[in-house]
């Protein structure tokens, strides 16, 4: 990964996207007869086709580049899964540094020490990191404001990772909620607090509502925010995992007209990107492959 001159900071969902760390398809899957013997142990829905996944994250990297002023990848390491692609969940990005995860997934286990290995050469600390028994994903937690965060309690982020990522988010942050996650599909299936919630602006989410925690949505809707509701149909295609290029502007997975035309009826800008290989097969949609570096206002 390539030191850049930009600083780092993160503590936004939404603030404009300046610096952004990615793995692509290439690097993550590697071969065909890599992804042949890893999907169903990671629990994909369908085997990936290494060639259309490839295409579909260069067409993905182009809409990114086309946003986002600094771009950096993660490089191949046999340690890592398919599930590598999504480079969001083994970091948690503050101002002051990086806090690295403890997947609860197993084959992800050790993903955070490659991360945060990039992260430190890159000019990014480490801030600190979730240590056994404790578990926390970063797709579990969202960023409500610079100082206050939710974090989803399930099945991937335990009580004990939380008791220690507030200690290590003591410095910034001064509220912290945490909030349950519904059993779902089960423990193998993948539902973070992210799967149920996208900040699209200060005042803009889009929830699946269905399953997202009553303290939750009315914390959004105290707090003046507008909701996008998700249908049932296009929850399934990843229509709640809606990734903020900045203020009302965004990223979805293709093929969810309904959410789209409910976050342009609210004044959304929306990008699609096609993504049946590297999103729909592994449940993992914009959010899920952007590890967000930095998020600060134009100077």
């Amino acid at each position: 990964m390539t030191t850049t001159a930009v600083s780092y900071g993160s503590q936004s969902m939404v603030a404009p996207l300046r610096r952004v760390l990615l793995k692509h398809a290439r690097t993550a899957y590697r071969d065909a007869a890599h992804v042949a013997a890893s999907w169903q142990a990671l629990e994909y829905h369908g085997c990936p086709d290494v060639g259309t996944a490839v295409a579909q994250y260069d067409a993905f990297l182009a809409l990114i580049r086309a946003e986002v002023p600094s771009v950096e990848f993660l490089d191949s390491d046999t340690r890592t899964s398919l599930d590598s692609i999504y480079a969001y969940d083994s970091v948690v990005v503050t101002n002051r540094g990086a806090i690295l995860c403890r997947m609860a997934k197993a084959q992800r286990r050790d993903e955070p020490e490659v991360t945060g290995a990039c992260l430190e050469a890159a000019g990014i600390p480490r801030l600190g990191r979730i240590e056994a028994p404790g578990t926390v994903e970063a797709g579990d937690v969202v960023w409500l404001d610079s100082s206050t965060v939710a974090v989803g309690r399930g099945y991937r982020t335990n009580d004990e990772g939380i008791r220690q990522l507030r200690i290590l988010l003591e410095p910034v942050v001064s509220e912290l909620l945490v909030v349950p996650l519904p059993h779902w599909n089960g423990p193998g299936a993948c539902l973070h607090l992210m799967s149920l919630v996208s900040l699209v602006d200060e005042d803009l989410a889009v929830t699946y509502s269905r399953a997202l925690a009553v303290p939750m949505r009315e914390w959004l809707i105290d707090h003046g925010y507008s909701l996008v509701e998700v249908p049932d149909d296009e929850y399934r295609t990843l229509a709640s995992n809606v990734l903020a290029l900045a203020p009302r502007r965004c990223m979805m997975l293709a093929g969810n007209p309904e959410t789209r035309g409910r976050l342009l009826d609210a004044g959304a800008t929306v990008i699609e990107y096609e993504g049946g290989e590297i999103s729909l097969k592994g449940s993992g949609g914009p959010t899920c492959l952007t590890r967000p570096l930095l998020r600060a206002a134009n100077e």
